[in-house]
């Protein structure tokens, strides 16, 4: 084969003798050249006889001929393929009988040539159809590039990878004015925001291709919840008005982060790989641990080539919806299918298992030709809960797509919203989005959940875990009444033992390591939701550990999921930081009250959280110093860490700040020794410390750090915000407080 292709090139090389009848039969000749050694062409230059008008002298090159030029200012700089390449062929006009001839003809190439993709060039595209066999021409390209697709650490079925690739120069298909719009939308979003950030990917006809845009929430949330991430093509895949994709993450509330938008033309791994790449840029370069997408080995090669370090893996909800549509000629078995599918995914404890069921389940329902089919188990160990051990994908995986944040945006995008719409309802979205999160927020200042057991376990999770969290893990602390267990087997230092589950009528395996406090369940509780199962807590019970391990309490869902510094691994530690930043939340909303009434109070607040942020700075620095060196000085503020022991604490003991915010209708300002006397009498009367910590150094008072209210409109930014004043606990100016924190 090489030899043959060596034969070609040679016969269409250009030659001294060559002549050409006009120089666009020269070019033609060129082309035909560069087409079988594999590189594209470009008409560098041509000249005219100023007397004659005609033309007299043209230039021919490589692609990559020349340098990239750009300039300083330019804001979507277009891809420039050149890098001083210096082949090219040059002809000239003979004046005696008008035909052409090659000058000059320089044949080296600074680059590597690809003739197997040469119609990927802008120069091939348009070859006569009868001429060219699309499969004869894949099946020689699949060879040439899976050496280079190998650095995507991509392994599948490249035939279908690269199908439609050579169409690079297809462009958004938007309704008529939609670009307009959707830039006019773009400088509007940056205009309020100078943080905002948007992306434009143009063809080669300069028309958009790609669009990516990120407000500047979206990028603080990425810091604080980049560590799950879905990428969801739904409303593109299945063929929505809008082609729309998001990345989306999950708060400490699970609830739905927005971390960026964009509009694609196409699947292909060109798109991909661009929107990869200008999302990481917009996020600081920093790629997420845990990647989820649809089953795409576009998306697959893109993630490998940008994120070589993020473990990507596939929804399940997005395995599991497929599952009709592919394997429709089973629909009269559709229910016994289903439910050896899901004791095959679901119920399988070991890989062995899990391979025995599947081949079971392939042989019963004669499966083995099905592609789709064989694609899942090519890539099992991207979706199959078996291969996950010790993955969390903090709720964003779940069985169907309504249980998931995903659907978040189902009830604004239908099949016929429009680009319009979409733009004209996207800060309603926001909004709406926000406004869920700062009643989060507010309540976990505000209220206490009710404990429901006399479970250690429970006990221990009041104050750490979010609201939401809590409730979702009470569920399972009280679920544990209805588990049996029995030792199975005993390994060393690990035991393994079955848990009958009388709720789900069904048995567990869950495996406990006590020396190395390892604990997992068949269950994949802790894998899907990022907190641990009933089962594994019945097993925790009846091996005398009353704790969850630290290990197992991840900190993006608790109230300290915001905090810049991680959790220790001290329980004790733990319980106490997020009761400490609860009370300074609750503190920071009082202070914006009584600050913000006069310019002298604004400057005093001011400058006493100044002044605290460096004394806090000062002291933590040394305690982690101490850390270091081994020491085990205490710098627990006073008063807090009698209130850290008391598990039981009750939200009544918090109100006292609550009410404190409180104005009555013929005051603007409650008397601060009548504050602080109620509080003492409310500490006496039912014999508890109050939350009032003694603050050394004689410092008015500790806050975290959090931006000082600036000239933005935040009732306007916020107007439904107003909803969370309930129960007369806060009044209109601490909302609106509330709402410059959280922004």
């Amino acid at each position: 084969m090489e030899s043959t292709v060596a034969t070609e090139n040679n016969n269409l090389e250009p030659r001294d003798d060559m002549e050409f009848d006009s120089h666009d039969a020269a070019y033609e000749f060129y082309k035909e050249y560069a087409k079988s050694a594999g590189f594209g062409t470009a008409k560098l230059s041509s000249r005219r006889s100023r007397a004659s008008k005609e033309f007299i002298d043209a230039k021919f090159s490589c692609i990559r001929y020349g340098n990239k030029q750009q300039s300083d200012d330019a804001i979507n700089p277009r891809p420039s393929p050149k890098i001083g390449c210096k082949a090219s062929m040059h002809v000239k006009r003979r004046s005696s009988n008008g035909k052409w001839y090659i000058h000059s003809f320089v044949k080296e190439h600074n680059h590597e040539l690809l003739p197997a993709q040469v119609h990927f060039f802008r120069s091939h595209r348009n070859v006569d159809p009868l001429k060219s066999d699309a499969k004869v021409r894949r099946k020689k390209m699949l060879a040439s590039v899976s050496k280079q697709y190998g650095a995507y650490q991509f392994s599948g079925n490249l035939e279908n990878l690269f199908r439609n690739q050579h169409d690079r120069g297809r462009s958004l298909t938007l309704e008529e004015g939609g670009a307009q719009v959707l830039l006019e939308f773009l400088v509007q979003m940056q205009e309020e925001n100078p943080k905002f950030f948007y992306s434009v990917d143009l063809n080669e006809e300069h028309r958009m291709r790609n669009v990516f845009w990120v407000d500047a929430k979206g990028m603080d949330n990425y810091s604080n919840f980049g560590d799950v991430v879905s990428f969801d093509t739904t409303y593109f895949t299945n063929k929505y008005k809008i082609p729309l994709v998001l990345f989306i993450g999950a708060n400490h509330h699970v609830q739905p982060t927005l971390l960026g938008c964009a509009l694609i033309a196409d699947e292909t791994v060109h798109t991909f790989i661009w929107l990869m790449r200008t999302w990481c840029l917009a996020m600081g370069g920093r790629g997420p641990k845990i990647l989820l997408s649809d089953q795409n080995d576009n998306i697959k090669a893109a993630v490998g080539a940008i994120f070589p370090d993020t473990g990507h893996y596939f929804s399940l909800w997005s395995i599991l919806e497929k599952i009709p549509r592919h394997l429709e000629y089973l629909s009269l078995w559709h229910d016994t299918f289903m439910a050896k599918f899901t004791k095959c995914i679901y119920r399988s404890w070991t890989e062995e298992q899990y391979e025995h069921r599947w081949w079971k389940l392939i042989e019963k329902f004669s499966l083995r030709e099905d592609e789709w089919v064989q694609s899942l188990y090519e890539n099992r160990k991207l979706w199959v809960p078996a291969f996950m051990r010790d993955v969390s994908f903090a709720s964003l995986s779940t069985a169907s797509r309504s249980e998931s944040v995903n659907s978040f945006f189902d009830k604004y995008i239908q099949s016929e919203t429009s680009l319009r719409g979409f733009i004209g309802q996207h800060k309603l979205i926001l909004e709406d989005w926000y406004e869920e999160e700062a009643k989060a927020n507010f309540d976990a200042w505000h209220e206490m959940p009710e404990l429901k057991s006399p479970s250690p376990f429970e006990k221990q999770m009041l104050l750490i875990y979010t609201h939401e969290i809590f409730k979702k893990f009470q569920v399972e602390v009280l679920g544990a009444a209805a588990c049996h267990l029995k030792k199975e087997t005993e390994d060393g230092t690990s035991i393994t033992y079955a848990v009958k589950d009388f709720d789900a009528n069904q048995d567990f395996m869950v495996e406990w390591d006590a020396p190395r406090s390892d604990i997992y369940c068949s269950c994949h509780s802790f894998e899907y939701k990022g907190y641990l199962c009933r089962h594994a807590i019945v097993v925790l019970q009846m091996s005398g550990v009353f704790n969850i391990p630290s290990k197992y309490i991840l900190q993006r869902w608790t109230n300290a999921a915001m905090s810049r510094h991680s959790i220790s691994e001290r329980l004790e530690d733990v319980q106490a930081k997020v009761r400490r930043y609860n009370d300074l939340c609750r503190r920071a909303i009082i202070l914006g009250e009584e600050g913000s009434l006069t310019q002298e109070s604004y400057n005093i607040a001011v400058g006493a959280i100044k002044e605290a942020l460096k004394q806090c700075a000062t002291v933590n620095v040394t305690f982690e110093a101490n850390l270091r060196s081994g020491s085990c000085a205490t710098l627990a503020i006073q008063g807090v860490n009698e209130v850290c022991q008391g598990n039981s604490l009750a939200a009544r003991e918090l109100m006292p700040y609550s009410r404190a915010a409180q104005t009555s209708k013929g005051s603007k300002r409650a008397d601060p020794g009548k504050e602080r006397e109620n509080n003492d009498n409310t500490s006496n009367k039912k014999g508890k410390v109050t939350l009032e910590p003694e603050i050394p150094n004689g410092a008015q008072g500790v806050f975290h750090q959090m931006d000082m209210p600036g000239s933005l409109d935040y009732p306007t930014l916020y107007p439904r915000l107003t909803t969370l004043l309930r129960g007369g606990d806060i009044n209109k100016r601490s909302v609106e407080l509330l709402g410059e924190m959280l922004e």
